[in-house]
């Protein structure tokens, strides 16, 4: 699905999210779909609500990988001092040994 230009108000918010890692333009507009415009909005959020959430905006079931993306953002979010082996998105799928 292709997705209109972001608008003028909405680039600082998108460039902010772009921080996060493993968050590049699209997942940008997806946090910021959900209303999220700084990483300070996703600290201590759910993850697992945030991806229900946007499955429900996209009126579909996202791939797995976006909750993976979502759970580790959340990470990022939440700590202060972040391990940078947990803020690879990979280490936050299913079964992974999150801690």
């Amino acid at each position: 699905m292709r997705r209109p230009s972001a608008r003028a108000q909405d680039r600082p918010a998108l460039k902010r999210l772009q921080v996060i890692p493993g968050v590049g333009p699209s997942v940008a507009q997806d946090l910021l779909d959900l209303g999220i415009r700084s990483p300070e909005d996703l600290a201590g959020r759910d993850p697992e609500a945030l991806y229900q959430e946007l499955c429900g905006i996209r009126r579909c079931r996202l791939d797995r990988c976006m909750l993976y993306v979502l759970r580790c953002a959340v990470y990022f979010a939440s700590e202060p001092d972040p391990d940078p082996e947990r803020l690879k998105w990979w280490s936050w799928k299913d079964g992974a040994g999150r801690g």
